[in-house]
């Protein structure tokens, strides 16, 4: 059963697409950085870099965004390899103004990726004002059908236009397809119109919101149901069902319970594990995610798993389990880049083809588009998977302020030992009698050792009065040190325990 559950929210909207009750792909997007793939910006030509054939166009937001020459030439350069390319300089010069789509959403340090090669997609069709191509989703298998399609668009699209034919085109009539082209076109002459009246460095087209792309790109007649938890987006949602596709306006529901939509599916909780490193496998063995700058790691281990009595057989098994899962966590965290998987050693070269084909027919089930490059020296197997936004980890978290992302803080002998330098440190260079130290409970029991005797040790080689005060509100990496006279130090120690000295 494949459902898609929309929970609308002020803060955010999440969308969950659920198979046989598993989470296999969420989409959030919150109000202050909504997505902005797909929008189509007039924007001008802040650099030309002819040593790296692109450019940077300032489109208005706070980085340039980037282009290669390859997206600033329409398609039938690219079928040419004898035709020289064109230098970068010959296709764009400094201060022109150009229209351009967002292929690739900015992400950290880079700007968004774009294109001059507009297309505008729609519920069968992905329309291309300039790019005179008819192109079919390999997925539309039946030789006559596609010829049909073809024909028919081809016939449909007048010079220079060209279309992509969607998977959900299959079996689509004549008027419904033409009604999708001349909608596409529409846009697309609002598009020109409203640069034609905008200055440069503004947004000139935006692409459907979150639910709507959803509706557009993912509810088909294969999902058996979408249920959303918002009356006003309920209405809309059927508004346009009815225009566009009415057969699927049987299929949205409206959510009323008290309890929370994401709560009633148990998607809150394939959430909190999409976001750990460890993901269990049914049969005990595990897999371990690490997602870097430069690339992502996935290291499949049998842990509880013992399997048959013969280990090379055990090891089969779980890798062949650990690929279905590796294919769902790429999409459900929607991991792109380079990814390297370190499957358990495997010694016959059967098992390691049956694993890689196993892990590239889970992979055919994913709507972004990944390749795999096979087996390295090592054993690792390459594969890369394209990033247009960011992945779930980056939407859903920031990195920890303690350990600043590397997902590690100081151990409590480090910290334990840096203070008794510290304490030292005031014993040598001052004419201080006393010492109070406030730390967490655990790091107190580290400094202080067992029965005190640390602590005791310290005071005899320093001469100093030492006192300990634990907060459990303190972080257990930070110390606060106080020194002073014996009586100073005492009359602070009394203020923390709420105690007055005489």
């Amino acid at each position: 059963m494949k459902q898609i559950i929309v929970n609308c929210a002020y803060w955010e909207t999440r969308v969950a697409v659920m198979e046989n009750r598993k989470l296999i792909e969420l989409f959030v997007e919150r109000p202050e950085e909504q997505r902005i793939v797909g929008h189509i910006y007039k924007g001008k030509v802040a650099n030309v870099l002819p040593g790296m054939q692109a450019a940077f166009i300032d489109i208005g937001l706070e980085k340039n965004a980037f282009i290669y020459v390859d997206d600033c030439l329409p398609s039938e350069w690219k079928d040419k390899d004898d035709r020289p390319k064109p230098s970068i300089r010959e296709v764009l010069t400094q201060g022109q103004e150009i229209l351009v789509q967002v292929v690739k959403e900015p992400l950290g340090t880079k700007g968004a990726r774009v294109t001059t090669q507009l297309s505008f997609p729609g519920r069968y069709l992905v329309f291309m004002p300039s790019d005179p191509y008819i192109g079919l989703s390999r997925k539309i298998s039946q030789d006559g059908e596609r010829e049909r399609l073809r024909l028919l668009l081809k016939e449909q699209c007048k010079e220079q236009e060209g279309v992509i034919v969607r998977t959900v085109a299959e079996g689509a009539s004549e008027e419904e397809l033409i009604a999708d082209l001349e909608f596409l076109r529409g846009l697309w002459r609002k598009t020109i119109a409203s640069a034609k009246e905008s200055k440069p460095m503004r947004v000139v087209h935006k692409d459907l919101d979150l639910v709507s792309r959803i509706t557009r790109d993912v509810f088909s007649e294969d999902v058996d149901e979408l249920i959303i938890d918002s009356q006003p987006e309920y209405h809309k949602l059927l508004e346009d069902l009815g225009y566009f596709i009415p057969t699927l306006k049987p299929k949205l529901k409206l959510y009323t319970d008290r309890t929370g939509i994401f709560d009633s599916f148990e998607v809150e909780a394939e959430i909190e594990k999409a976001l750990k490193r460890k993901v269990w496998l049914k049969s005990g063995g595990y897999i371990i995610i690490d997602q870097t700058e430069a690339f992502t790691s996935i290291d499949v281990n049998t842990g509880k798993f013992t399997g048959t009595h013969q280990l090379e057989e055990t090891v089969y098994k779980t890798n062949l389990e650990a690929t279905k899962e590796i294919a769902r966590q790429l999409r459900l965290r929607d991991i792109g880049g380079i990814i390297l998987i370190d499957f358990i050693d495997m010694r016959k070269s059967e098992h390691r083809d049956h694993v890689w084909h196993a892990l590239q027919e889970h992979l055919k089930r994913d709507r972004t588009k990944s390749h795999l490059l096979g087996f390295t020296q090592l054993g690792l197997l390459e594969m890369t998977r394209k990033k247009v936004r960011q992945n779930l980890s980056d939407v859903m978290t920031r990195p920890c302020p303690y350990c600043e992302g590397k997902g590690k803080i100081l151990s409590l002998d480090t910290v334990s030992s840096r203070i008794e330098r510290e304490i030292k440190e005031y014993a040598r260079s001052t004419h201080v009698e006393s010492i109070l130290i406030e730390v967490h409970p655990c790091l107190a029991d580290k400094f202080e050792g067992e029965r005190g005797e640390e602590r005791d040790r310290i005071q005899r080689e320093t001469g100093l009065e030492i006192h300990v005060h634990r907060n459990e509100n303190m972080h257990e990496q930070h110390h606060h040190l106080f020194v002073g006279s014996q009586q100073e130090v005492r009359r602070k120690v009394a203020m923390l325990d709420g105690k007055d000295l005489p």
